[in-house]
């Protein structure tokens, strides 16, 4: 399946869009189709494409810019290569957690995927009191074979090494360096909030040791190339019911720390259960601590299968990579949490509350919890997470 003449690049329209499937041969010639704009992030176009039978695709576009400012922020049009790239990768360890790939051009930065419209959006569903049953299970296997099958672990070194060349995404992690590790911890143009913060996040700012515990992680996001991460990897970024889960949107994917992708997800986990009442949060409490449980037996396991590590078999080297990955993790998702509160890109679980008093109290909450998450990543274990909730609370 190809494109018959020479292409260049061109954002789509609704119309255009159902060109490109029609010329990709997706759907029968004498088909009446249907196409819709879904696409609700900051840097790409989706199209849903159907039939009058309901069957469709996905097409997503990356634009040579950032959608949430504009063409002043140039961004390379590689991340769509990068995001098909990473999802047929995953495929290979866990194809039930993520969308078929049928179609990629690097040329058009188009990905055509499965279409996922039957399910919905993780943070969506949560938002609006929905549970996930097996969110954390799916989401700890999911991180637990694509960071082992990755990393030194299982890989010859060469071939990891290759591997790490493919993912390089300077554009894109240059985002996650500014807006996660970098912004939120300084009077920075990019911050959002409430004139009601202002006085915690001064406060924030001024703290040294929160400053310094965010530039170590910084430094790890920098430099430890562990394993591909998928970068992103928060609630808005997984399709979800009751019964299935699939990861979407690595376009971040880049080879990082192992513990990223887990703050990332724990975080918003943690974001969604500071916008419910106390006696509804015990819900995601035991998804944060389920999904650690999940990734470090499963972990251990492909560990103890497939390992091509020397030292696999020295007493304690395993548990030493679990705890330095829980630990980060904590770490990480200190930062995630203060950055979805006051810099620029916000979730849906705090803005989304509806009385003004208690969405304020709600995100000072949040940076208690944040500032917390990076002052004790040594002493926090998964099962008193929601004690350092309360506790912040």
């Amino acid at each position: 399946m190809s494109l018959s003449t020479q292409v260049v690049y061109e954002p789509l329209t609704e119309e255009k869009a159902i060109a490109l499937a029609v010329k990709l041969q997706f759907f029968k010639e004498d088909a009446v189709l249907f196409s819709r704009e879904i696409g609700d992030g900051n840097l790409n176009l989706v199209f849903h494409i159907t039939d009058e039978n309901k069957k469709g695709i996905i097409i997503k576009q990356a634009l040579p810019y950032a959608k949430v400012v504009g063409e002043s922020w140039p961004l390379s049009l590689n991340r769509a290569k990068i995001e098909s790239d990473a999802l047929k990768r995953f495929a290979q360890y866990v194809p039930q957690y993520v969308p078929k790939v049928y179609y990629a051009d690097e040329t058009l930065a188009v990905t055509v995927m499965e279409d996922l419209s039957h399910l919905k959006i993780a943070r969506t569903g949560l938002v609006q009191g929905e549970a996930y049953p097996l969110l954390a299970k799916h989401i700890g296997e999911f991180l637990a074979h694509v960071l082992f099958y990755t990393s030194d672990f299982a890989l010859d070194p060469e071939e990891k090494k290759e591997l790490a060349k493919q993912f390089v995404n300077p554009d894109l992690c240059k985002i996650t360096e500014d807006l996660v590790f970098t912004d939120p911890f300084f009077d920075h143009e990019t911050n959002d909030f409430e004139e009601e913060l202002r006085e915690d996040v001064k406060a924030l700012w001024a703290d040294s040791q929160v400053k310094l515990e965010a530039a170590k992680l910084k430094k790890k996001f920098l430099t430890n190339s562990d394993a591909l991460i998928h970068g992103d990897l928060h609630t808005g970024s997984i399709f979800a019911d009751k019964d299935t889960t699939k990861v979407i949107d690595p376009e971040f994917a880049f080879y990082g720390p192992l513990g990223f992708d887990l703050g990332q997800f724990i975080a918003n986990l943690l974001l969604n259960a500071l916008s419910r009442s106390e006696e509804q949060q015990s819900e995601l409490f035991a998804q944060v601590n389920d999904t650690w449980e999940i990734f470090s037996e499963t972990f251990t396991a492909l560990w103890k299968k497939d390992s091509l590590e020397a030292f696999a078999g020295v007493n304690g080297y395993l548990e030493y990579v679990l705890k330095t990955t829980w630990r980060d993790a904590v770490g990480f998702a200190g930062c995630e949490v203060i950055r979805r509160t006051i810099g620029l890109a916000h979730v849906a679980d705090l803005d989304g509350i509806e009385e003004s008093q208690k969405r304020i109290e709600a995100k000072r909450h949040a940076l208690r919890l944040g500032k917390a998450l990076l002052l004790n990543q040594q002493s926090i274990t998964p099962d008193i997470v929601n004690e350092i909730v309360k506790v912040t609370a």
